[in-house]
């Protein structure tokens, strides 16, 4: 089913169909099975919520980064402990969400364990929505924090020059008998994948998002992805971006966002970059489902409020049933690398 709109033609595909479309063109440029399933499931979980900067506009440039050696496909995910409850995950350069799936496995059993585990991930590489990271340790019972750090593209707040990523942050709780509460932003005002999917489509973006590379307020995508990201807050924006900056790569022994090299290049060495999560166990299971429930509850109830990933649960309820509409020249771009003509 094709529907096109005055903005863009797209095609509408099932949630299984769209892994499987994806998968296809990983493993024809030589990803192997386990790592192409890995990176389509994120991949289109992260399309299914809207976070289309995050779903099938990545394939083109991961493929060619697979192809140039900039993201060693075949790495083995290697897990060490660093203590009881802790635990550092090497991608070896490799894409991040096998490493990813790899710690969080491991992490969670920790967690339930202990009742807290710490799970670092270093020499890794885009790794997307992390909202669909820390809603599977939820999904488990879990409390869940997880930070990243990207190549720099935001100044600290009065300079020009970037030094930090957008650095996300995400936080979920389990909800006993409902969706977990997941909240996931990136700090700068936008992501970054949006100016990048604004520069493919060949449109502007919003004034706000980003400054050109002399540090004058720019909609043009290009001048923008040569400049810097505006970050939320102001400078509160850019002292939580320090403090991700530390835990994702200081601590994890990852590339800084200085050193990191471009997510969207084929170019370079591999970026190298660290994420890191905490998850926690409640103390009291049934009394914190009460408490989360009631406080919960009384935003929900509240006028002219929403409750942080409302909208974002409704897009994957939606998606589920009936798809997701993607844009066909990312579609046919992919058709094109699943059938060899990369």
């Amino acid at each position: 089913m094709k529907a096109h709109t005055p903005m863009e033609a797209t095609e509408r595909l099932s949630l299984c169909n769209a892994e499987l479309l994806i998968k296809s063109a990983f493993l024809a440029v030589g990803v192997p099975d386990l790592a192409a399933q890995s990176v389509a499931n994120a991949l289109v979980a992260a399309e299914a919520e809207g976070q289309v900067g995050h779903g099938f506009s990545r394939v083109e440039d991961y493929a060619a980064q697979v192809q140039s050696g900039k993201i060693a496909a075949a790495a083995e995910v290697i897990i060490s402990h660093k203590g009881i409850s802790s635990l550092l995950a090497d991608a070896g350069f490799g894409f991040a969400y096998p490493a990813l799936d790899a710690v969080i496995e491991k992490g969670s059993e920790v967690a339930l364990e202990h009742g807290c585990a710490t799970m670092g991930i270093t020499r890794s590489h885009h790794c997307g929505a992390l909202s669909v990271q820390v809603e599977k340790l939820a999904k488990q019972g879990l409390m869940a924090i997880m930070v990243a750090n990207a190549p720099a593209a935001m100044a600290p707040f009065g300079a020009k020059d970037p030094v930090f990523g957008t650095n996300p942050i995400a936080f979920a709780a389990p909800r006993p008998g409902k969706d977990p509460l997941v909240v996931d932003l990136s700090l700068s005002r936008v992501a970054r994948g949006k100016v990048m999917n604004a520069r493919k489509a060949g449109k502007d973006i919003p004034e706000g998002w980003a400054l050109d590379k002399d540090g004058n307020p720019t909609t043009s995508a290009e001048a923008a992805l040569e400049g810097t990201m505006l970050p939320i807050g102001e400078a509160k924006g850019t002292a939580l971006a320090l403090m991700v900056e530390i835990l994702a790569s200081v601590m994890t022994g990852a590339s800084k966002s200085t050193e990191a090299s471009s997510f969207f290049s084929a170019d370079g060495p591999p970026p190298g970059v660290g994420q890191f999560l905490i998850a926690m166990k409640p103390m009291d299971t049934e009394h914190f489902a009460a408490r989360i429930d009631t406080l919960l509850s009384l935003i929900e109830t509240m006028e002219g409020a929403r409750l942080p990933g409302s909208r974002r649960a409704a897009t994957i309820a939606k998606a589920r049933v009936e798809g997701i509409d993607v844009p066909v020249r990312y579609v046919d771009a992919v058709r094109k690398l699943a059938e060899g003509h990369a």
